[in-house]
């Protein structure tokens, strides 16, 4: 067995001082513990991190979010002051790509400021670096609630999914928390607490009430939701929310570890691992509406980007390019469109949410 490591043997204090933690509380200790943390403490992307996201596949899915910033703003009456913010902007890849796409549209990119939600000091660090050569005011900030006042388009690509979920298991006396301790082998392992949570089935959608015992639910805490409801219904504009995970509210466990590119045990290496769960876009979208704003959809990534003209923005891009720069495209066309499991095309899911005003976003008509 592996020596512990020091966030794992913090983990191990706090059991032992109070007894197993909820899964929601070990999931944010591994993620953005200050000193430990997987997102505080490393660059995880590409090929040599441990999982790539849609941007890093191609240029096209950071150019079609910049035609669909460009597109909003212009929905909204082409406001000479907009706020373009990005939730968890990774090494900046997409909104690199983003604005060099909208270089044909000069007076948006004079109106605009980019606002970069980011914990992370390493990407910190890459984001500047990717985004310098553009000569555009960019601002960072530890959450949303930081960003200035004023309209603004919001994008978060792979967001949400790491935000901590909380799970919660059926029994034959009711719904029990799921917590993580230590068990007789000396072991983190997944256990449950000993007594039900009160009136908990009042709180579940009837889908949810009748299930089986040993059933596992999930929810998030609906604080980033509201955030983003609250922004978009006072100061006005739109956000563009791309995830995996799906459109309604579901039984399951979707708790996973990926490491190097691999699934993983989600308790084998607190703090070196990425543990996400699945979007409950129903949930999502309940919460940020509850703030007065409208949400759109959601759809498919695959139907996202066909909206916005990933065929066509492929088909372009292989008239000038080699044979195996034609390769290339085609492979990152199917990746971000395409099933299966080596496609993000229907797992991943894209949602809207837009202040009454403005309409209906691009790409979402039905």
């Amino acid at each position: 067995m592996a020596e512990p490591g020091p966030l794992e043997i913090e983990i191990r204090r706090r059991i032992a001082a109070a007894g197993p933690m909820p899964v929601a509380q070990y999931m944010a200790l591994c993620l953005t513990d200050p000193a430990h943390g997987y997102y505080t403490t490393r660059d995880p992307l590409g090929a040599s991190g441990d999982f790539i996201t849609a941007p890093e596949i191609s240029q096209m899915f950071g150019e079609l979010i910049g035609l669909w910033l460009a597109a909003v703003w212009t929905q909204m009456g082409s406001p000479e002051n907009i706020r373009i913010i990005e939730l968890g902007p990774g090494r900046g890849t997409l909104m690199k790509d983003a604005m060099r796409a909208v270089k044909v549209m000069p007076k948006f990119r004079e109106a605009l400021v980019l606002h970069l939600v980011e914990i992370n000091p390493a990407l910190r660090a890459q984001q500047e670096i990717a985004l310098d050569p553009l000569s555009l005011p960019v601002f960072w900030h530890a959450s949303l609630n930081e960003v200035p006042a004023g309209p603004a388009i919001i994008v978060a690509n792979e967001f949400f999914d790491a935000l901590p979920v909380n799970q919660a298991v059926k029994s034959a006396r009711g719904w029990h928390e799921r917590q993580v301790g230590v068990d007789a082998d000396d072991k983190l392992t997944f256990t449950v607490a000993a007594d039900p949570m009160p009136h908990f089935d009042r709180l579940l959608p009837p889908p949810q009430r009748g299930a089986p015992d040993d059933a596992i639910i999930e929810w998030r805490d609906a604080a980033a939701a509201f955030d983003l409801g609250r922004r978009l219904q006072r100061d006005g504009g739109a956000a563009l929310v791309i995830d995996y995970g799906h459109a309604d509210s579901a039984i399951g466990d979707t708790l996973q570890a990926v490491g190097q590119h691999a699934y993983a045990d989600p308790l084998s290496a607190p703090g070196s691992i990425d543990l996400t769960a699945h979007v409950d876009f129903q949930a999502l979208t309940h919460a940020v509406e509850a703030m007065g704003v409208q949400g759109f959809g959601p759809i498919t990534q695959a139907v996202l980007l066909r909206r916005l003209g990933i065929e066509s923005r492929a088909a372009t891009l292989k008239s000038k390019a080699s044979g195996a720069q034609v390769a290339e495209i085609d492979g990152a066309l199917a990746r971000l469109t395409g099933d299966g499991r080596t496609g993000m095309g229907t797992l991943f899911k894209a949602a809207a949410y837009a202040h009454p005003s403005l309409g209906t976003p691009p790409a979402f008509e039905t």
